[in-house]
């Protein structure tokens, strides 16, 4: 189908750190947690847990949620726009359809994440489990973490410990 939307992905130091992913689709975020967070390095696969879809809104948020469900510091780590790859039988499909069957290719434009990745459900009893993995494409990094390398926020510059400690 060739559509588009944003995504941002969230770093979240709620009870347990994780980051959030989230793709734009129908109006809302499509969201999965990462408790690893994204890798630029074919080889590594990470464990994507879907969550509830959140407003678009929320893409914007970075501060601290002081109580409640989610409670804890919101950075904003990457954002930006994403084309969908996706195809069924070689045929071009849209990113529901392709989310719904389980497996969606697309390539991101984010100011720190950029070609061609996959979501992939597992199968898994009791959670909505996926892997998310970068493909082997020309921006593909073998080497170094793209998560210790640029921890900081592409809203403010601020690390999550910066936005914990001021608000």
């Amino acid at each position: 189908m060739g559509d588009t939307g944003r995504f941002v992905i969230q770093k979240h130091a709620a009870r347990r750190l994780h980051y959030d992913f989230r793709l734009e689709v129908q109006g809302v975020y499509r969201s999965w947690a990462v408790p690893k967070g994204p890798s630029m390095n074919p080889r590594d696969k990470r464990l994507a847990v879907a969550v509830e879809d959140h407003p678009l809104s929320w893409g914007n948020f970075e501060g601290v949620i002081a109580t409640g469900y989610g409670a804890g510091t919101v950075q904003i780590w990457d954002r930006g726009t994403y084309r969908n790859t996706s195809e069924r039988a070689g045929e071009p499909i849209g990113i529901a359809a392709a989310l719904e069957s389980g497996h969606a290719t697309f390539e991101l434009r984010g100011e720190k994440l950029r070609g061609g990745f996959s979501l992939t459900r597992l199968r898994r009893k009791g959670q909505d489990s996926w892997i998310l993995q970068k493909l082997r494409d020309t921006d593909a990094e073998w080497e170094g973490d793209i998560l210790l390398q640029r921890p900081g926020s592409v809203e403010s510059g601020r690390t999550i410990e910066e936005i914990a400690a001021k608000g």
